[in-house]
């Protein structure tokens, strides 16, 4: 899963915004007024991200209308799970994860864990 650089995110934090796939004109204008760009440069963000896989794109008339592969939670979790697996003391990591966090994230995450494995899981 490949990470972003800044531009990069700023893209695909307004994809991820958008209620539909967005033109490169819709994204410039989306950046505006914090960042000025070339629509050149947006163009370019946006092919390269395609290129990455992280984005699709369908052709409307002349141009191209990008929209995210995947979810911004569903990108966030494949991010996660690849550091997961590639790092070497797993259980030492998590814990350092989870003593940076607020109260308010120990809750949402005792949600998630209630939601992901259920009380009944006869696996378990």
């Amino acid at each position: 899963m490949p990470r972003f650089g800044e531009l990069e995110e700023q893209v695909m934090l307004r994809l991820w915004a958008a209620a539909e796939p967005l033109a490169v004109r819709d994204v410039r204008d989306a950046l505006r007024p914090e960042r000025e760009l070339a629509y050149t440069t947006v163009m370019t963000v946006l092919d390269k991200l395609h290129r990455k896989g992280v984005l699709r794109r369908h052709r409307v008339g002349r141009a191209y209308h990008y929209e995210p592969v995947l979810s911004r939670e569903a990108h966030t979790a494949a991010l996660m799970r690849e550091d997961w697996l590639s790092g070497g003391g797993r259980a030492g990591a998590l814990v350092h994860f989870l003593e940076g966090m607020t109260p308010d994230q120990v809750d949402a995450l005792r949600d998630a864990l209630r939601v992901a494995l259920p009380e009944d899981d006869e696996d378990r």
